[in-house]
């Protein structure tokens, strides 16, 4: 697709394929603090490896937009979604009321970080005085692939902050959802986190850790640069087991994380776990130390052992984080498992535009119904906050 806008000096174009873009090209697009997630490397590495793209149900669909020097000046993320897997905002009742309209929900158009529940700039534009024109051009854009090919919807998962009140300026609809993150207060070692919390949280995490000190297992965290292909293989069979024990299939495959590894090493950190001369278990941290922040991936064991799960994805990554002067840990979507762990809930919103105006009313309604629940739900959740009452946040 091209498109020429009337007494516009830019133009949109679909690639199928972020390898028509430099790395220079895009990631000169990004704001400083875009995290490793947005960044040529992440993105081109999942279609390489054939994560994303034919029969994965994610068909890449990024919309450029070019002055009339055939310069990039802006850009989003894009996919043509045939389901709704991998995406963490959860929409199959939306696609069940579509279907029953006798309309075909997919494919949909999809701006997120493929099987990446986080947040970050989706917009893509330098700053400077030509920002918002060009911001609102690509806004535009996406409309027009729906309106064009008779999509049902454009959803924008996760976008910055200073990205929303935009998309609500331009008819996007917000969706809020809550996730549960830590914040590092200046500890200056696990214990002293641990006096952070009530005495009923440091009870439990001190027994669930004891439960695995029991079992004689010893981590090894290696850095990115560290790293070894059979590290990787190990950590990959970790992963896959996870999806196998339910019933599922691994989004990402090996190659993935080899070629991750090779082209962001710095950006990864691996945990694993071995008992006596075996490794047992493993996890993976993307860490941005630019942004003071890390991610909780992906976690599996070959071997059960009770609370490992909760030693190898959290505590050991807590340790870590402290340990690097690191002020946030995003463990991942959903889990009211991890407040009991220290984490605190954290809202989140996503933006969405129907195509056809009946149903989009109903969704707003919808939505302002949701939205209230989840309010009320945050409010609950802070009545069990897992910290003293008298700590005081960042």
């Amino acid at each position: 697709m091209q498109t020429e806008f009337t007494d516009s000096p830019y133009r949109l174009d679909l690639l199928d394929s972020l390898s028509e873009v430099s790395p220079e090209q895009w990631d000169a697009l990004l704001p400083g603090h875009a995290g490793p997630f947005l960044r040529h490397a992440f993105l081109c590495t999942l279609e390489e490896t054939k994560c994303v793209g034919a029969n994965t149900g994610w068909q890449a669909a990024h919309l450029i937009a070019k002055d009339h020097e055939n310069q990039i000046v802006g850009a989003i993320p894009l996919y043509l979604k045939q389901h709704s897997y991998g995406e963490f905002v959860f929409d199959w009742a939306w696609a069940e009321a579509y279907h029953q309209l006798g309309k075909s929900y997919y494919p949909k158009v999809l701006s997120a970080i493929p099987f990446t529940p986080v947040q970050g700039a989706r917009i893509l534009v330098k700053e400077g005085e030509q920002q918002k024109v060009i911001q609102e051009l690509l806004i535009a854009g996406l409309k027009n692939i729906a309106l064009e090919n008779d999509l049902s919807s454009v959803h924008i998962l996760f976008p910055s902050e200073k990205e929303i009140q935009l998309l609500e300026d331009n008819d996007f609809m917000l969706r809020d959802s809550v996730q549960f993150h830590w914040q590092n207060q200046g500890y200056k070692d696990f214990e002293q986190f641990l006096e952070a919390l009530n005495k009923k949280r440091r009870k439990n995490i001190r027994h669930e850790r004891s439960q695995v000190q029991s079992e004689q297992i010893e981590f090894e965290h290696i850095p990115g640069e560290e790293s070894t292909p059979e590290d990787w293989k190990f950590f990959y069979d970790c992963y896959a087991q996870t999806y196998f024990e339910h019933h599922s299939s691994p989004y990402l495959n090996l190659e993935f994380f080899l070629k991750l590894s090779k082209v962001m090493p710095k950006h990864l950190h691996l945990i694993i776990a071995s008992q006596g001369d075996k490794r047992i278990a493993s996890s993976l941290l993307v860490v941005d130390k630019a942004e003071s922040k890390a991610y909780g991936r992906y976690w599996g064991a070959l071997k059960y052992i009770p609370c490992l799960h909760f030693e190898t994805a959290y505590y050991q990554a807590l340790e870590y984080c402290i340990s690097e002067g690191i002020q946030t840990f995003e463990g991942g979507a959903q889990g009211e498992h991890k407040m009991a762990r220290g984490f605190l809930p954290k809202t989140l919103q996503s933006a969405h535009w129907l195509a056809n105006a009946q149903f989009s009313q109903a969704v707003k309604h919808y939505l302002a119904r949701e939205r209230a629940g989840m309010a009320a739900y945050v409010d609950e959740l802070a009545e069990h906050s897992p910290l003293k009452s008298n700590t005081v946040l960042p």
